[in-house]
């Protein structure tokens, strides 16, 4: 099974301010940098869906309502509706807040009662959370998350207009689904890729289902061609991943305005290196690879990496890597983005002490009495002082702020 909330930030909010309901609204950042992050069914009714630039979504719905969002809460709903599928089987793929994979199979006992564990889901969510969501039912996963685009609600002017909730590809009728479908529903066939099967003749996944496999590979490349042959077919072994690791743990930022000096960046570094060693305390990891990622005002993105020899997962220490990092960088052309992360995730092990440690007290000392302090009195109870600002306390990153782009000047 594919279970997909319907409009999920953009539902949670609505369950917050039910005057909004029949209002187009929106979920995103409300600068002119900002992006779309999900927009309810009126508002997508206007043409309007995420991952648009704000400042477009005003101009195909001037009166479209703009909220800021709010993370911690969203991620609250998300372990909650996460709860009731891990009721129904404990193999549950979580793909994003809002979309997990279920295997059921466990559950079926050899019987077809896989619609009413896929009705069950939606009723236990919807009394729960007030919250509507989709589910697709089918023999892999592949073929369950089309399965649940059949099952969506449309927009419309008024609201949602609900489809059927549950939508199932029965066993042996893979083919009688997926060959009539445009090619460009398969995962991995993006606007190049479409076009270049286009000149090719290909348009349905059935006309791609009728190309020999070499014919693919030679125009596609091997990775590729091999891929979307097999998604033609209906052929998907992949199993439901439970429980992976998470590969990277960063923040990043888009600027309201491009920043050129580094006394400032070095702040930004400073509040994402302090938010990321929170995580990976949280987690009990530490990182062995840096990146800081910088996007200039031309778009144009780059990385600079580092392997340590230690792994790291304290805040002053990923800070100051991170800044030496940043020094080997011209931002004279200014920085419209910055980000910091780790990778090489592993397990904290002993630590190696320098001869200052050996003196006094180490940083990692440090670290621990901070996530300590937090734990007990909140996450603005301590931070670096140059993080500080008269009157409004702390000025820390916390995961999920502004993920969509800036609201106001820094």
């Amino acid at each position: 099974m594919h279970v997909d909330m319907d409009a999920f930030f953009a539902s949670v909010e609505l369950r917050r301010h039910p005057e909004l309901l029949h209002e187009p609204v929106v979920v995103g950042g409300t600068g002119d940098r900002g992006v779309v992050a999900a927009a309810s069914y009126v508002a997508r009714s206007f043409g309007i869906y995420s991952a648009m630039p704000s400042t477009r979504a005003r101009r195909l719905c001037p009166h479209v309502v703009f909220l800021p969002g709010d993370h911690a809460h969203y991620a609250e709903v998300s372990e909650r509706v996460m709860a009731i599928f891990h009721d129904i089987t404990p193999l549950v793929e979580p793909l994003s807040l809002d979309e997990a994979f279920l295997d059921v199979r466990g559950a079926l006992h050899g019987k077809n009662i896989a619609p009413p564990i896929a009705k069950t889901i939606r009723e236990r969510v919807f009394e729960t959370e007030r919250l509507t969501c989709s589910v697709g039912v089918a023999t892999n996963k592949f073929l369950a998350k089309l399965a649940t685009e059949r099952a969506k609600p449309r927009p419309s002017a008024t609201g949602p207009v609900f489809g059927s909730g549950v939508h199932v590809i029965e066993a042996g009728t893979e083919l009688d689904f997926l060959l009539p479908l445009p090619v460009r529903d398969l995962w991995g066939v993006g606007p190049a890729t479409g076009a270049k099967l286009s000149r090719m003749g290909i348009e349905t996944v059935g006309d791609l289902a009728a190309q020999p496999e070499r014919h693919l590979t030679d125009a596609l490349g091997n990775a590729a061609g091999l891929h979307l042959h097999r998604l033609a077919h209906a052929r998907d072994e992949r199993p439901v991943e439970v429980g992976r690791e998470a590969k990277s743990i960063g923040h990043e930022e888009t600027f309201p305005k491009d920043l050129t000096d580094r006394d400032r960046l070095g702040r930004q570094l400073i509040r994402m290196a302090d938010a990321v060693a929170d995580r990976l305390r949280e987690a009990g990891l530490a990182g062995r690879t840096l990146t800081v990622k910088v996007r200039f005002a031309d778009f144009v993105t780059i990385t600079r990496s580092s392997t340590l020899r230690e792994p790291l997962d304290g805040g002053l220490a990923i800070a100051r890597a991170a800044e030496r990092l940043l020094d080997t960088v011209d931002i004279d052309a200014g920085v419209r983005l910055l980000g910091v992360s780790m990778s090489q995730l592993g397990e904290v092990t002993a630590e190696q002490l320098s001869l200052d440690d050996l003196v006094g007290r180490s940083w990692s000392d440090a670290d621990d009495v901070v996530g300590e302090i937090r734990g007990r009195f909140g996450g603005d109870a301590i931070g670096p002082a140059t993080l500080s600002r008269p009157g409004t306390g702390l000025s820390r990153m916390k995961q999920g702020q502004r993920p969509w782009g800036p609201d106001q000047d820094l």
